[in-house]
């Protein structure tokens, strides 16, 4: 049986297992064969010498010699065998051959002379003697036809060699070989076929692999392995396992462009907001140059807006440098810091800068948090800045800190205009605003502000190992939430 091989000149797991099979089963026949056929022969061999023996034992125990064998007309017992029909014709395929010899010559017995077949005996037998000495019957060959022959030795030293035919036993031994080969053909040509047919099932779901595996080449990522009834348990841990791997592999993927997209947005968005306060600032310098601010309070009005724009582009490139920090996962100074102190001192800031604002501080006695001081400073100085520069003067904000569950809840509620379902799931992204004209909340209306300062407060939070999150709704406001690990 040849195994076809792949172009590579690999052979197919499929017909490997089906040649290693077939081997098996070959040797396991043949062995059965050769065993069974052994047990057989030795079995009719044995009925056979058992015979001889018999014969054997009956002249040797006796003692007696020829003289007395005629005398006594012992040897008519034998007649039938010795020289049926005292004729020249062979003996049938299951007689017993008698011949008497003494000095290596046939004797005759009774006045009949020997046969031809007894010749033939006398001729097969080399040496009488050591057969008489033998203890068990040999193999001799008669005219081409097996033969199992022994001898005794009469009290006048006449050697009687008897052999009887095995030509049956041989005929019958074929018969059973012939059998035998027939049938383990059958069964081997069968094994064959079933075990193609068995590994082509059990392998299919290698086959599910392969085929997965191929379209996830091609770019269907969302391609896993499907399970089979008929998968082994290797095979199945096997599909479990690179199921896994791809569901990873397809998360990667999807987070590296993800990444991508938002560090070209991210790029494209930092592009333009310091390409707005460049621009101001080139236009002022380019009339202070072409001598078009001749007024003394037009060179003072532009160096003003230059001096806002220069600090525009400073704080936004700070809080991309505090981004780039974040990213990088700064190694931070923990240590105990009074967060209500932070609180109360964020509150009365904006209290000062927006006198007419209703400000609700409840943030009573000291509560101590493991972190990092200017983090913290800076996450409640955005949370603040977004209400000062998003909502109206007069939209009431209410701040609230508490202990519970080995967290600390830090929440900020403003009063303002709120954000629509859309913003509010992008209220974390950089350089991120809402849309003007309607709702409030970072970059609120009109665009103000850089888009870094949720995405800032999100950052320092996750580096302190808590998390934020908002609610809002249009036109009820926008609550942030800031939970950190207690100290």
């Amino acid at each position: 049986m040849r195994v076809r091989r792949s172009r590579d000149g690999r052979h197919s797991l499929r017909k490997r297992l089906t040649l290693v099979n077939v081997v098996l089963m070959t040797i396991g026949v043949i062995a059965a064969t050769a065993i069974s056929l052994m047990g057989m022969r030795h079995y009719l061999l044995s009925a056979i010498d058992a015979e001889l023996d018999s014969s054997r034992r009956s002249l040797g125990q006796a003692g007696i010699t020829m003289e007395q064998v005629e005398a006594l007309g012992a040897w008519a017992l034998f007649r039938d065998k010795l020289a049926p029909q005292h004729s020249e014709q062979s003996l049938p395929d299951s007689g017993t051959v008698f011949v008497a010899l003494r000095g290596g010559e046939p004797l005759s017995i009774a006045g009949y002379e020997p046969t031809e077949r007894q010749r033939l005996l006398d001729r097969a037998v080399a040496d009488p003697g050591s057969l008489a000495r033998a203890a068990e019957p040999v193999d001799i060959t008669i005219d081409g036809e097996p033969h199992r022959a022994t001898a005794t030795r009469l009290g006048d030293g006449t050697v009687v060699v008897m052999a009887a035919s095995a030509e049956a036993v041989h005929g019958a031994l074929k018969s059973a070989l012939k059998l035998d080969l027939a049938v383990g053909t059958v069964l081997v040509a069968l094994l064959g076929v079933l075990t193609m047919m068995e590994v082509r099932r059990r392998m299919r779901p290698l086959e599910d692999m392969v085929e997965t595996a191929s379209a996830i080449a091609d770019g269907d990522l969302t391609r896993r392995v499907p399970p089979s009834c008929h998968s082994m348990l290797e095979v199945e841990q096997l599909r479990t396992a690179l199921n896994t791997m791809l569901h990873q592999v397809e998360s990667a993927y999807t987070t590296r462009e993800r990444s991508a997209e938002q560090l070209r947005r991210f790029v494209a968005d930092a592009s333009h907001e310091l390409r707005t306060p460049l621009a101001a600032i080139r236009g002022y310098l380019q009339l202070h140059e072409r001598g078009m601010l001749r007024a003394e309070e037009e060179r003072a009005r532009a160096q003003e807006r230059m001096n806002a724009e220069t600090e525009r582009m400073g704080h936004l490139v700070d809080e991309l440098l505090t981004l780039a920090r974040l990213d990088q996962g700064p190694e931070l100074r923990f240590r105990q810091v009074d967060l209500s102190c932070l609180v109360r001192d964020a509150a009365d800031d904006l209290r000062v800068q927006q006198p007419d604002r209703p400000v609700e501080v409840s943030a009573e006695g000291t509560l101590l948090v493991r972190a990092d001081e200017p983090g913290l400073r800076q996450v409640v100085g955005n949370l603040l800045g977004n209400v000062r520069a998003h909502t109206p003067v007069d939209a009431a904000v209410r701040i609230s800190l508490c202990r519970g569950d080995g967290t600390v809840t830090l929440r900020v509620a403003d009063e303002g205009p709120g954000l629509c379902e859309a913003d509010a799931a992008r209220v974390f992204d950089r350089f991120f605003r809402a849309s003007p004209g309607g709702a409030g909340g970072p970059g609120g209306p009109g665009g103000t502000g850089s888009g870094l300062g949720m995405a800032i407060v999100q950052g320092v939070v996750e580096a302190h190992g808590g998390g934020v999150s908002v609610e809002t709704a249009p036109g009820k406001g926008l609550a942030v939430t800031v939970r950190l690990p207690a100290g």
